[in-house]
């Protein structure tokens, strides 16, 4: 069955994507061209264009060649309660409030929520739709993201170009990606991975990475990798191996609130007689509290280990004196 060729373009790659999908094997430029109703030399300018767009396709080397797309980029269809709908949405929303720059996949995902969940909550899907469309573009992360779950969706290996906090230079690394985790603290996400050429798992945050390139060469997980597991010891994104057991005291006007969420896995709460509560966790890495401790301000203090008590108490200090010296 072929269609029409006063098709639009856009249409054309559109049906395109979906001929492939339907045939994992691969198609040939002739079969592709009957199916859509045009000429051979249409369809592999339409196979160029897709890939142009960013839609990872393989050929076999063949005579004639067949033309695919890479295993991993299409997922296959699910059904939805509209229990599992209500919590993608939320899941979504919550990304979209915590996103700082205009994602497309972002919006595209959410327009496709909106067609399958009713009228009330499509209304308000739509509506975070237009906030996203609102923010600035940074097309580069897009591109790296997509890049980088690529790579992890089909266990490829990608080249990036990464540049570090304290530095100005960029560094090349072969980067093998275990997952992506997003981080509320930033706005940021982070991808988790092995490098080869340190023989090591480091942690890169996306925005960072100024170019991102698929390679062939393919990776294994190593066996029994947990990526969330190995998170567990982070207050955020920074793990290891070793813990530090940090004691923090809340003044009785922050008890309930502090209550109402589980911050830590490792967390233990103990009330108090004047109505405050002390919290105890054990992290890897106590630096990244620090932002959620100013938030609290006077609220809390910060009992162990005492170089964060000193770090806090120093940043009072400071604080102290620009408020002073305006007043």
């Amino acid at each position: 069955m072929s269609m029409s060729p006063t098709l639009s373009k856009a249409q054309r790659l559109t049906k395109l994507s979906h001929w492939l999908y339907r045939h994992p094997h691969g198609l040939t430029a002739a079969e592709i061209a009957r199916l859509q109703g045009v000429s051979t030399r249409t369809a592999q300018r339409d196979l160029h264009d897709l890939e142009d767009l960013g839609v990872p396709l393989w050929d076999d080397e063949g005579d004639p060649p067949r033309y695919g797309v890479l295993e991993g980029y299409y997922l296959p269809p699910v059904h939805l309660s509209l229990d599992d709908a209500l919590a993608l949405y939320l899941a979504a929303r919550l990304l979209a409030r915590y996103a700082d720059a205009y994602d497309p996949h972002i919006a595209a995902a959410l327009a496709k929520l909106a067609t399958i969940v009713p009228e009330p909550l499509s209304r308000h899907i739509h509506a975070t739709i237009q906030d996203l469309v609102s923010q600035r573009e940074d097309l580069t992360v897009v591109d790296v993201l997509g890049t980088l779950a690529l790579g992890w969706a089909t266990e490829r290996k990608v080249h990036i170009r990464h540049l570090a906090a304290a530095s100005d230079e960029e560094t090349e690394r072969v980067l093998c990606p275990f997952f992506l985790e997003p981080s509320a603290a930033g706005n940021a996400t982070y991808v988790i991975g092995w490098v080869e050429d340190l023989g090591e798992l480091r942690t890169f945050k996306v925005e960072r990475i100024r170019s991102a390139r698929l390679l062939e060469e393919s990776f294994a997980v190593p066996e029994g990798f947990d990526g969330p597991a190995l998170l567990h010891s982070a207050w955020g994104i920074m793990y290891g191996d070793s813990v530090e057991e940090v004691h923090l005291r809340f003044a009785p006007s922050a008890t309930r609130r502090l209550h109402e969420t589980v911050w830590h896995p490792s967390q233990r709460l103990e009330r108090r007689e004047d109505r405050g509560c002390d919290l105890w966790v054990e992290v890897a890495h106590p630096e990244e509290m620090v932002y959620w401790i100013r938030g609290w301000g006077p609220q809390v203090e910060v009992l162990a280990p005492a170089w964060l008590r000193e770090r806090m108490a120093q940043e009072a200090r400071e604080m102290a004196g620009v408020y002073g010296g305006n007043s």
